[in-house]
């Protein structure tokens, strides 16, 4: 943990709520994301967005430290990226695609929600490398 550069995860994790803000705002995918999740816009009016937003970014910040911890101190940009497109590709949305297949939800769901996370940890891990 002493090689850890807390700053960079504090980064990387509001990156993250950037991106996610954008990714599932009207601009691209609200509509679509709602749609293919069955989410109407009453249901996420009603959600308790303080708990939503708590509890996702205690989820981001463990993710951003263990991933710092898994890329090291000495992390290349091209291993920062390479890693977080690959974690964020086949970790990430290669879990979604078997539960999503189980759980008999569209593709289209599962490229939003896998797109964003394969572009949240690509900046991650790239936020990570090029901070020393």
């Amino acid at each position: 943990m002493n090689e850890i550069n807390h700053l960079a995860v504090i980064v990387a994790v509001l990156s993250a709520f950037l991106i996610g803000g954008l990714w599932y705002s009207p601009l691209l995918f609200a509509k679509p994301w709602m749609a293919a999740a069955g989410i109407s816009e009453e249901q996420a009016r009603q959600a308790k967005m303080a708990k939503v937003f708590g509890i996702s970014f205690i989820w981001v910040l463990l993710g951003a430290y263990v991933f710092a911890m898994f890329l090291g101190p000495d992390a290349s940009l091209g291993l920062g990226a390479g890693a977080g497109f690959a974690a964020g590709l086949f970790w990430v949305a290669g879990s979604f695609a078997v539960n999503y297949q189980f759980e008999q939800r569209p593709l289209r769901l599962l490229l939003i929600n896998g797109g964003y996370h394969t572009v949240q940890y690509t900046v991650i891990g790239l936020i990570l490398a090029a901070w020393p």
